[in-house]
C-alpha cells in the first residue's frame, strides 16, 4: 500500500490553483528540478545559521521569534477565487533581522511542518514552494530594503520589502505552475497571466496588510529588542 500511495503521489500531477503548490500537483520532473535548484540556498543557509548562532548565540531565540512569525502568518489562508487560496509569507522580518540564506532555511522548515502537521503545500512539492517563498522572495525583501534603507527611511523599508517578498512568491508561483501546465491554446504566458490574476485579487491586500503587520512587530523590536537589533547593525546605538 505504500509504494502504491507513492506512485499516485508523484504520477498523478494535475494542475493547482492553490498555495503552497499541494502535493503531487506537479509533474515529476518539476518537482525535482525545483529541488535541485533549491538544495544550494539550503546549505549556504545552514552555514549562515551556524555562523549566527556561533557569533552571537544570545540571538538564539530572535531567530526562533522569526521562524515563528513566518509560520503564523503563512498559516493563515484565506480563500481566493476559483478554489485558491492566499496567505502572508512572512519573510519579511527574518529577511531583514538574518539575511535571505538564513531565512531560506528558517522559511523551508516552515513549510515542512506546514505540510506534515496542516496538510498545506506538501514534500514531493517543498522544492518549488520554497524556491517562491523561502528564496525569491527574501532575496527580493534583502535588495528593496538595503536599497530603501539608504533614504532614511527605515519604517518604510521595511514595509516595502515584506510586501513585495510576499508579491514575488505568488509571481514565482505563477510561473512554475505556468511552466508546468501551459495553456493548450495561449502557452505559457497565457497560463501565467491566468495563474496571476486569480492570486492577485487576495493577494495584493494582503500583501499590503503583512506590510504594516510587519513595521509594527519592527517597532516593537526597536522598543524591547533594541540590544539585538544593534549587535545585527541594524539600529543605532543610543549609548
Amino acid at each position: 500500500m505504500g509504494v502504491v500511495s507513492f506512485y499516485m503521489i508523484v504520477t498523478s500531477a494535475a494542475p493547482a490553483y492553490g498555495m503552497h503548490i499541494g502535493e503531487g500537483y506537479l509533474p515529476v520532473g518539476w518537482a525535482v528540478s525545483w529541488w535541485v535548484l533549491a538544495l544550494p540556498f539550503w546549505i549556504l543557509g545552514l552555514r549562515s545559521l551556524s555562523r549566527i548562532t556561533k557569533e552571537k548565540p544570545e540571538l538564539k531565540l530572535l531567530l526562533a521569534l522569526a521562524g515563528a512569525f513566518t509560520f503564523v502568518l503563512s498559516a493563515l489562508k484565506m480563500p481566493s477565487v476559483t478554489g485558491s487560496c492566499s496567505h502572508p509569507t512572512g519573510t519579511g522580518l527574518g529577511t531583514v533581522l538574518f539575511g535571505p540564506l538564513a531565512m531560506s532555511v528558517l522559511a523551508s522548515l516552515v513549510l515542512v511542518f506546514q505540510a506534515l502537521l496542516l496538510a498545506h503545500g506538501g514534500i514531493t512539492t517543498l522544492g518549488a514552494n520554497a524556491f517562491s517563498m523561502a528564496i525569491v522572495g527574501p532575496f527580493v525583501a534583502y535588495w528593496v530594503y538595503n536599497l530603501v534603507a539608504k533614504t532614511g527611511k527605515q519604517s518604510l523599508a521595511i514595509f516595502v520589502s515584506a510586501a513585495l517578498a510576499d508579491l514575488i512568491t505568488y509571481v514565482v508561483t505563477a510561473v512554475q505552475l505556468a511552466i508546468a501546465f501551459p495553456d493548450k491554446t495561449g502557452g505559457v504566458i497565457e497560463s501565467f497571466i491566468k495563474f496571476a490574476g486569480i492570486f492577485a485579487v487576495t493577494q495584493v491586500p494582503l500583501a499590503i496588510s503583512e506590510g504594516l503587520l510587519t513595521v509594527l512587530v519592527w517597532n516593537w523590536l526597536s522598543n524591547y529588542g533594541r540590544q539585538e537589533l544593534e549587535m545585527l547593525n541594524l539600529v543605532k546605538s543610543e549609548n
